[in-house]
């Protein structure tokens, strides 16, 4: 179709909704598969959240809001991250946003120009490159593998720029990988970075309560990073609210005033009912945050060691999010039924229609001996999924 614009045709598609897709469509036929490709908690939002929302509804909280969000709620999130960051912000260098995939879009449009270049490690998230051919930059993919925990290096880094490089979009911790960059690891790329003033971070660090190693670490903190990083964070993942579409960025004023601005002309404000539930999240009882990340811990170790019992796969294990890498290629090349797998996409394909499991493939994160599995359901389903592609990977020959 010539109408479409060269931006769009330029866009891949999204692997992880593909999957989800594909998976949703096999169970209203009455297929009983077993989804380990979700990005979300499976956890039902807490009470009292819900009862927030309930009472900003009675309240009549249904008018627009300021595009950046209520002000109650930016002061809510400057107040989080002086306590738990340790960070220093104002409301001002607040924006709020409908989820951090549009918190990392806004960001990504606001600092690129054509021609600009964006520092991606990979594995990544899907959407990373895409947002940045959207803004007509060009993607530079800096690879890291699982002999590094799937973490660029500073040598890395320093390879990558150039003087056309804007931007690095750093994920910590990470969707695919779950890996989670250390203090150490964090200031030998704010070393780096400090010699090319050029340079912002995108520090997407939606997944920062779940984390299995330790207290979380923002490049922000560096004193010469505060002022070149753009912190995106929300309360999807740690509150299991990813329907509610509730996320900022938090960054230097000039780039928070400009991403609200941007959005006043795409989405505008976020839902005001939302904003009210997220101030309830950031200010109310904590205790479901600590529940969920013990409950996750439990499928990750379960997960981790039941993947190693399966012949030919080889798996580390995640410190942060709720995804497992499996590396899955000693499997290409074998066949089953007259179907020869040779890479992660007919990987996964071949485990939904013959184990009815999904799984995401690796090809997407630019991990393509990978599958991403995720371990946001429950210990049963997960011990049940794995069996499941167990029995279908010995049919392979």
């Amino acid at each position: 179709m010539n109408q479409l614009s060269d931006r769009l045709n330029s866009l891949s598609p999204s692997a992880t909704l593909a999957m989800s897709q594909k998976s949703n469509e096999l169970k209203a036929q009455g297929v009983d598969v077993i989804n380990l490709s979700v990005g979300e908690p499976d956890f039902n939002t807490p009470d009292h959240i819900k009862e927030a929302a309930k009472k900003a509804v009675d309240d009549n909280f249904s008018r627009y809001s300021p595009v950046p969000g209520y002000p109650a709620l930016r002061n809510a999130i400057v107040e989080k991250l002086k306590k738990e960051n340790g960070l220093e912000y104002t409301a001002a260098q607040i924006s709020c946003a409908n989820g951090a995939k549009q918190s990392v879009c806004n960001a990504v449009l606001v600092l690129v120009n054509p021609g600009d270049e964006v520092i991606v490690p990979a594995p990544y998230w899907v959407s990373y490159p895409e947002m940045v051919k959207l803004a007509e930059g060009t993607p530079v993919i800096v690879t890291a593998g699982i002999e590094q925990d799937f973490k660029i290096t500073p040598a890395q880094l320093e390879a990558a720029i150039t003087p056309k490089t804007k931007a690095l979009i750093l994920c910590s911790p990470s969707n695919p990988t779950g890996s989670v960059y250390s203090k150490e690891e964090l200031a030998g790329l704010a070393a780096v970075l400090a010699k090319h003033p050029q340079g912002i971070v995108i520090a997407d660090e939606i997944y920062e309560h779940i984390n299995y190693i330790g207290k979380h670490q923002s490049i922000a903190q560096f004193p010469e990073m505060k002022e070149r990083t753009v912190i995106v964070n929300g309360v999807s993942k740690a509150y299991a609210m990813t329907g509610w579409r509730i996320a900022y960025l938090a960054a230097p004023k000039v780039i928070a005033k400009k991403a609200s601005g941007l959005q006043g002309h795409m989405t505008s404000a976020t839902n005001s009912i939302a904003q009210k539930a997220a101030l309830e999240a950031l200010t109310g009882p904590q205790g479901s945050v600590e529940t969920m990340r013990q409950e996750f811990d439990k499928r990750r170790q379960a997960m981790y060691e039941r993947l190693n019992q399966i012949e030919g796969i080889t798996c580390e294990n995640s410190c942060g999010a709720f995804y497992l890498m499996p590396d899955v290629s000693a499997y290409y090349g074998k066949t089953n039924k007259g179907q020869t797998i040779t890479n992660s996409v007919e990987m996964a394909g071949y485990l939904l229609e013959e184990a009815q499991v999904a799984v995401v493939p690796g090809d997407g994160f630019r991990a393509p001996k990978n599958l991403r599995l995720s371990y946001s359901n429950s210990m049963e389903n997960l011990m049940r999924g794995l069996d499941r592609i167990e029995d279908a990977l010995k049919k392979l020959k």
